[in-house]
């Protein structure tokens, strides 16, 4: 009994040793594509990250994503684009960092913390321009900025308006409207710097050039087709919101191998895997019963290629080259198909 218990210690002992080693595994599978995703690569980055086990590391990536943003707040709006694609099959991370940009902002704003204001708002103007914010929360935060109004808090407001102005212009005209008339008061009657006058007498020209130079969503990162999106209704003021920071760190799983096979589930149904190895088998059984039947007709088929019908034009065979020099396109095939 003694030895029985000793061998189900080590046992333990061995199963965790491999889970931390895939943990490990997992920070790089996340931390690796966030940091190098742009514009040119991002349909190739959200493959990628889907191959990794985002359910698993949604804290990693979150945190991941958070922290290549406030590094480079130029790149947010391809942040938002990778979020948003996510958010599509996985809401539950988009969800989660939702919910940690909020919790954020509460505290920077707590502290006067200006830049991580700043920060924050930016890549929640930017998720609130891909539908994965409510455009009710950006309206709570410029009107929590401009409730008793300060040149940090305005500066701060300045900028949030210029990132989401585009977006409430042609969703909530009603609340635009509402927030310049604000704005307008401040520089009547607020005292604040010459500075802070500035930047919203900018804004308002700004907002006079209808943001033409601030779109809602940047050319070559509309990615997401409006019935796949899901917003999540997440507010400012909500006291239950849970930053989750226990996903950040390691955690021995006892139902790690079922955990692991039901993401390899999602993940071959989101990237099309299932359908791919099941054309490959049938066409090996194809193949045998081939070369029982006639070994000319075996002959053939060695030299002939993989032909499918596609969903698109039904009836119609279309033949797809799956040699390692058209791998490049394959995988183009497979992201068009987490589009579809």
């Amino acid at each position: 009994m003694l030895k029985e218990a000793a061998e189900s210690a080590g046992a333990d002992e061995y199963n965790e040793v491999l889970q931390r080693e895939s943990w490990e595994n997992l920070k790089k599978q996340i931390n690796g594509p966030v940091n190098k995703v742009n514009i040119a690569n991002i349909n190739d980055i959200v493959v990628e990250l889907f191959k990794a086990n985002l359910i698993r590391g949604r804290g990693l990536f979150c945190r991941s994503i958070m922290r290549a943003q406030s590094l480079s707040s130029s790149y947010t709006p391809v942040y938002a684009a990778l979020v948003a694609v996510i958010n599509t099959k996985l809401p539950i991370v988009g969800e989660l960092l939702v919910s940690r940009l909020v919790l954020q902002f509460r505290r920077a704003f707590n502290r006067d913390d200006k830049s991580m204001c700043i920060s924050s708002v930016m890549f929640l103007a930017h998720l609130t321009n891909q539908r994965i914010a409510n455009e009710i929360l950006a309206f709570q935060i410029v009107s929590l900025l401009l409730e008793t109004p300060t040149d940090d808090s305005v500066e701060v407001a300045v900028s949030f308006m210029r990132e989401v102005g585009a977006f409430l212009l042609e969703s909530a005209p009603r609340v635009l409207n509402a927030v310049f008339d604000t704005f307008r008061s401040i520089l009547h009657e607020a005292d604040i710097d010459k500075r802070i006058q500035y930047m919203i007498e900018a804004l308002f020209q700004i907002r006079r050039d209808g943001f033409k130079d601030s779109p809602i969503i940047p050319e070559g990162l509309d990615l997401v087709e409006e019935d796949d999106q899901i917003v999540h209704e997440i507010a400012l003021d909500d006291d239950e919101l849970d930053a989750q920071d226990g996903l950040n760190v390691f955690k021995y799983d006892e139902d790690y191998s079922e955990n692991e096979r039901k993401y390899s589930g999602i993940k071959a149904e989101i990237l099309g895997e299932s359908s791919n190895s099941s054309n490959a088998e049938s066409g090996s059984e194809s193949g045998s019963e081939g070369d029982s039947e006639s070994g000319s007709d075996s002959e053939d088929e060695k030299d002939a290629p993989v032909v499918a019908p596609t969903s698109e034009t039904p009836g119609i065979q279309k033949i797809h080259d799956l040699t390692e020099t058209d791998l490049v396109n394959l995988r183009r095939t497979i992201y068009l198909s987490i589009m579809s």
